[in-house]
């Protein structure tokens, strides 16, 4: 690494750190303030499964004593989806109707965007979570990419599901510059299709890439 890093397991006290990055890294990268307003719902949606629930399973990237970059990540994909429906869900809802949230332009929006591209695309994907169950999400702040703490990362993460017993881990992402990276990871791209939801920021539909590795 070009700058003295160090990967560790996350901790509580990197709960508030982690949640600003999810929301400053939300759109391929860049912040969700770029198609939403609303940063604690943002932070909620992306984040609050995995180091609230399942905090055991996430890994943070540290340098000079601030957390740069971490990596979320679920044991069991179907497992995260169903405590996220049952215990998240609605109480993330009228956390969002509470604040005002739906009654704000851009957000209102994004909201048609996506059900647009529900009619569109559709929301199904193929399920490979039998022969990869594992899924995690990835981000490093801004200054410190191009420094392979992404890699680092998702190397501590396989070793932990590997030492779990855990057989295979996908994941998901609309990123290019993503996809050529989990590519050099050795991951193996299992699906591609499109998403037209950011098309009112981006003025073009994304690739929706989802890639897989047996451990």
């Amino acid at each position: 690494m070009a700058q003295e890093v160090k990967i560790r397991k996350f901790e509580t006290k990197d709960r508030a750190a982690v949640r600003r990055i999810a929301h400053d890294t939300a759109l391929m990268g860049e912040s969700a303030a770029l198609f939403f307003q609303g940063r604690e719902v943002i932070s909620d949606a992306f984040s609050l499964y995995f180091t609230d629930y399942e905090p055991g399973s996430c890994f943070v990237a540290e340098a000079n004593d601030q957390i740069v970059g971490y990596l979320i990540g679920a044991k069991n994909k179907l497992t995260a989806e169903a405590v996220f429906n049952c215990r998240i869900a609605l109480p993330l809802f009228l956390k969002a109707l509470k604040s005002g949230i739906f009654l704000k332009i851009k957000n209102l929006s994004f909201i048609f965007s996506c059900l647009l591209d529900l009619f569109r695309n559709g929301i199904k994907t193929p399920d490979f979570n039998c022969a990869y169950p594992a899924t995690f999400h990835l981000n490093i702040k801004d200054g410190f990419r191009g420094q392979d703490i992404g890699a680092w990362l998702v190397r501590h993460y396989l070793d932990y599901l590997k030492a779990e017993g855990i057989h295979g881990v996908h994941l998901a992402t609309m990123s290019d510059r993503a996809a050529n990276f989990f590519l050099a990871q050795g991951f193996q791209q299992l699906y591609k299709g499109k998403r037209s939801y950011f098309r009112g920021v981006l003025h073009k539909d994304v690739p929706l890439y989802i890639f897989g590795k047996l451990l």
